[in-house]
C-alpha cells in the first residue's frame, strides 16, 4: 500500500478531506552523488552513470515526527538531500521530457545504519539492512518545482542540535535532477508516486537519542526530526 505524503492543493493525485496528497510508491536513493561524500567515505564517484537503492514506501515519515532509534545498529548517520517528486508518466525521456516529468521537490533525510551498510559493502552484498528500514526516509512537505526554479544555486544544510554540519549548494551535485530522471527512465516506468532522493553533501555522522535535526535548501519546507529512545 502506498504511503501518502500531503502536498500542495494545486497537485490533482488523491483527494484526502479538504486537501490533495501525493501517493507514494517507490523511493529510488542515489549513491555517492556529491564527490566530496563520496571521497569521506573512502570511495571514488563513478562518472560514467549513477547508481542506486531502493527504500520500500513504508520507510516515509513526515518532517517532525520523533523516531526511535533503530535495532541492529550502533551507528545511526543522516543525510540530509534534496527529493524529487514524479509528477508525470516518463519512459526512456529526453532531457526535455525528464524535466517536464519533475512536479515538485522536497527536503528529506536519508537515514542510515552506516555499520550495516559499511559491513555490507566491505563484503560487495546490497545495502538493504543499512539503508531500507522502518522510519528511514524522512521528508518535509512538497513544493511544485516551477516555485523553485533553476536547481543549482540553491544552499543544502544541516544542523544537529543547532550546529551545522552539511553545507553544500545543489550546483554540488554529480548529476542533476534532469539527468537521474533521463537515467532511471531507461530502466523504470517512472510515474506520479515515485520519489528520488538525489544524494548527500559532505558531512555526515552519527546520532543519538535526543538529538535534534533540522535540514534546509532555499526555497523549500525545512525538514525535522527528533532521534528518540530504542525500542
Amino acid at each position: 500500500m502506498a504511503k501518502r505524503l500531503f502536498v500542495s492543493p494545486e497537485y490533482p493525485v488523491a483527494s484526502a478531506g479538504d486537501q490533495l496528497d501525493y501517493p507514494v510508491h517507490r523511493i529510488f536513493c542515489v549513491g555517492r552523488n556529491y564527490a566530496d561524500h563520496a571521497a569521506e567515505m573512502g570511495v571514488e564517484v563513478d562518472r560514467e552513470a549513477p547508481f542506486y537503492f531502493i527504500k520500500d514506501a513504508q520507510c516515509l515519515v513526515p518532517s517532525g515526527a520523533t523516531t526511535p532509534y533503530p535495532p541492529g545498529t550502533e551507528n545511526y548517520h543522516y543525510e540530509m538531500e534534496l527529493v524529487i517528486a514524479i509528477g508525470s508518466p516518463v519512459f526512456r525521456a529526453t532531457a526535455e521530457q525528464a524535466q517536464a516529468a519533475i512536479w515538485g521537490y522536497s527536503c528529506g533525510l536519508d537515514m542510515t545504519r552506516r555499520d550495516l551498510q559499511l559491513a555490507a559493502r566491505a563484503k560487495q552484498r546490497p545495502w538493504d539492512l543499512g539503508k531500507n528500514f522502518e522510519e528511514s526516509a524522512v521528508i518535509a512537505r512538497l513544493a511544485p518545482a516551477a516555485e523553485v526554479g533553476l536547481i543549482g544555486p540553491q544552499r543544502i544544510w544541516l544542523t544537529v542540535n543547532g550546529k551545522v554540519k552539511q553545507d553544500a549548494h545543489l550546483s554540488d551535485l554529480v548529476w542533476s535532477p534532469v539527468e537521474l530522471v533521463q537515467h532511471l527512465s531507461r530502466y523504470y516506468h517512472l510515474a506520479p508516486g515515485d520519489l528520488i532522493y538525489t544524494g548527500t553533501p559532505a558531512g555526515v555522522g552519527a546520532v543519538v537519542s535526543g538529538d535534534q535535526l533540522r535540514g534546509g535548501i532555499d526555497g523549500l519546507p525545512d525538514v525535522e526530526l527528533t532521534v528518540g529512545p530504542a525500542e
